[in-house]
């Protein structure tokens, strides 16, 4: 073996569930194997490893903690280093209330306004006062959508309409969290879907791919996350925007690239994985709007599809197109379709019974063979 891949618990990540910690060491076991590495387990400071090491973080890396772990660059690991804390939240989709509001430090206003054409109206707020001033200005256009910046899965989110449901919820706030991390006031949308688009690159290839998510029920009845259906092309964005697709996915993907290109206003910004989850529907207005509500550089609910379309690439270099699905569903009773990878089946002691799994197989485009030469002739699999 040529070197060793880890699965790597951060010092700002929040405990794994049993699901969580079972799904990170599958992708990190389907990296080694991508990469003809040795899968070493839990990576452990005690430890002397080898110096080839690959890590697979639960979380976003600061640049202090990824350059001791002798992560120089993002062919280190499978995942990102931005600079702040809060750069890895849905914080920085929205900008300030005022030049005087309070942020923490390091904050960009000029990301904030390079994005402002690709997102939804909202702002980031991180105090009472300015959250009220953000609520004041937006609910008279329709609800209003409060994210907590640090959530993740569709869950601390709730739609507010008056300002007495505003004060309730700051009311029950961690004062602390909201002037960390921070709250974001966003455009409630209606019959809305949310988009996946992302890119992997891993050893000199890169794959791109679209795609949407799933909500199902929890174990409390809570609409959650409940997976991504990918479609999956060797190349980088430019070949995602030759497969044939609808004007609102392609709307997405341009959205997706201008917030990925604004990150250059966070200095030290390096990822391997990206994915940026687009929200389409309509206002209060009925006025279909699409937007970006946030970028995620870590391991995340889609990677299980995300390497399964990367395995299949590595194997067949002359596979152009991967449908990949990443699924879970809470609850009894559910068996995984044939021929499904699955990572957990089991009772996890916070969410009750689930099952997690992920298909993948190969999709056939017409013309595909030579419509798409150019955009794989360069990946260096195969």
């Amino acid at each position: 073996m040529a070197g060793i891949v880890v699965a790597y618990l951060s010092r700002l990540g929040t405990p794994l569930l049993a699901h969580e910690k079972a799904t990170l060491e599958a992708v990190a076991t389907s990296v080694a194997q991508i990469k003809h590495y040795e899968f070493a387990g839990w990576h452990d400071i005690a430890r002397r490893h080898s110096d080839d090491i690959y890590f697979v973080p639960d979380d976003t890396l600061m640049p202090d903690e990824a350059g001791s772990l002798g992560i120089r660059c993002a062919n280190d690991l499978f995942g990102g280093v931005v600079s702040h804390p809060f750069v890895k939240t849905k914080a920085i989709t929205h900008r300030l209330v005022s030049e005087s509001a309070d942020r923490p430090s390091g904050w960009s206003s000029i990301f904030a306004e390079r994005v402002r054409d690709v997102v939804l109206p909202g702002y980031a707020v991180f105090s009472a006062r300015n959250a009220r001033v953000a609520a004041k200005r937006l609910t008279p256009y329709g609800p209003v959508r409060l994210k907590r910046a640090v959530a993740c899965g569709s869950r601390g989110q709730i739609v507010i309409a008056t300002a007495d449901e505003l004060d309730a919820f700051l009311d029950a706030f961690p004062s602390e969290e909201l002037t960390a991390a921070g709250l974001v006031l966003e455009s409630n949308l209606h019959d809305a879907i949310t988009l996946s688009i992302g890119q992997i690159a891993m050893d000199g290839g890169v794959i791109s791919y679209h795609g949407v998510q799933r909500f199902t029920d929890d174990n409390d009845g809570r609409v959650v996350y409940g997976g991504s259906d990918l479609v999956c092309v060797r190349g980088g964005w430019e070949a995602l925007a030759e497969l044939p697709i609808t004007k609102e996915v392609r709307l997405g993907i341009k959205q997706a690239i201008a917030y990925e290109r604004a990150m250059d206003a966070y200095p030290g910004f390096l990822a391997s994985r990206r994915n940026y989850d687009v929200g389409q529907g309509l206002d209060a207005q009925g006025k279909w709007r699409s937007g970006v509500f946030e970028a995620s550089w870590r391991s995340g609910g889609a990677s299980t599809a995300e390497l399964a379309a990367l395995t299949a690439f590595a194997q067949d270099p002359g596979l152009h197109v991967v449908n990949a699905c990443s699924i879970k569903e809470y609850g009894t009773g559910h068996e995984p379709p044939p021929h499904a990878t699955v990572h957990f089946h089991d009772y996890d002691p916070q969410d009750g019974p689930m099952i997690r799994y992920t298909v993948s197989t190969p999709s056939i485009i017409p013309g595909s063979s030579s419509h798409f030469s150019r955009a794989y002739h360069p990946l260096l699999w195969g």
